[in-house]
């Protein structure tokens, strides 16, 4: 995969547990142009890859902002950076990568958990400077947790903010954006945070009238999934050659191939990023990524993400 050589030029604290990060070119040449909802791979100096998404203004290309919060549970990403990186360290990061591009709407409502307000933030301000209508609903523990808190004090010209604290009965569960109950055909939905507050805000949605269509979403850690003592053997055939290699519990279909010398694209390895996305000619997947919605997991065409994505049948063909 190509990378780009970038250099930390800024790091600074954005609430309690959050640092953001300004990443620019290391030869002082334009980053390549993103698009709200944008998430980048960087490669961290401890050998680990994470992504992350880019909460800058994607009309600003000299330079890509990201926002990392501390994980209690680090797998040694977050705790890195928050403890490790310093400003001048040179990093290789991926072009940006899009699987939660805003679509052409009337009117936008955009919920963000925690530091799920990245992406969301980027969104707010493409709307803004495309003159669109928006609402932005932010949910936090308190406020002193909130990140990019004086950005959003400063307001949008086309879009409102709404600051929710735990602390201040505005939780997700006490408080729901009136919009949400309001919905039109037109309207589209983004949200981003935990797998459990996207879980509630998609459920009130779809009780409210909302179609699957217009709810967008992106996860930014693993989803919840079956433990591999539920799991069971299966077999894989690749379309192009027959060749058929067997996935058992304790592996992924990825780890099976690669160990087969397959060449698969590889990036996350948790079903949040869609790199290894790969068309299923036969065979009835177990989806376990993040990446696809409802409707495309659902959809005569299917996809599988060979890094946690399993088999319903004994069988899956796959078109490699």
């Amino acid at each position: 995969m190509n990378t780009l050589s970038v250099v930390v030029d800024a790091i600074s604290r954005q609430g309690e547990h959050n640092l953001a990060l300004t990443l620019v070119s290391s030869n002082g040449s334009p980053l390549p142009a993103f698009a709200a909802g944008a998430h980048i791979d960087v490669h961290l100096p401890n050998g680990l890859v994470r992504q992350y998404s880019l909460a800058g203004n994607p009309a600003t290309a000299d330079e890509y902002l990201l926002c990392i919060k501390k994980e209690a549970h680090s797998r040694g990403g977050s705790r890195f950076i928050h403890d490790s990186l310093r400003v001048g360290q040179q990093l290789d990061i991926s072009p940006p990568r899009n699987l939660f591009a805003l679509e052409d709407a009337s009117r936008y409502l955009l919920l963000a958990g925690g530091i799920g307000i990245t992406p969301i933030l980027a969104m707010a301000e493409t709307l803004d400077r495309q003159g669109k209508t928006f609402a932005l609903y932010y949910y936090v523990k308190n406020r002193q947790q909130a990140a990019f808190s004086k950005r959003l004090q400063r307001g949008f010209q086309h879009g409102q903010v709404m600051l929710c604290c735990d602390d201040e009965d505005r939780s997700a569960a006490q408080y729901l954006p009136p919009e949400l109950t309001a919905v039109a055909d037109s309207d589209g939905l983004y949200m981003c945070g935990p797998e459990g507050f996207m879980n509630f805000i998609r459920s009130q949605a779809l009780i409210a009238g909302w179609r699957e269509q217009q709810i967008h979403d992106e996860a930014f850690s693993a989803p919840q999934t079956a433990t591999a003592a539920d799991d069971e053997t299966f077999t894989v055939q690749l379309a192009s050659s027959g060749a058929e290699f067997v996935v058992s519990a304790d592996k992924t279909i990825a780890q099976v191939l690669q160990e087969h010398q397959v060449a698969i694209p590889l990036s996350c390895e948790m079903g949040i990023c869609g790199a290894c996305l790969t068309r299923v000619v036969e065979g009835q997947p177990d989806h376990r990524d993040s990446v696809q919605s409802d409707s495309e997991k659902h959809s005569a065409e299917q996809q599988i993400a060979l890094c946690c994505s399993r088999s319903r049948s004994a069988k899956l063909v796959l078109d490699l």
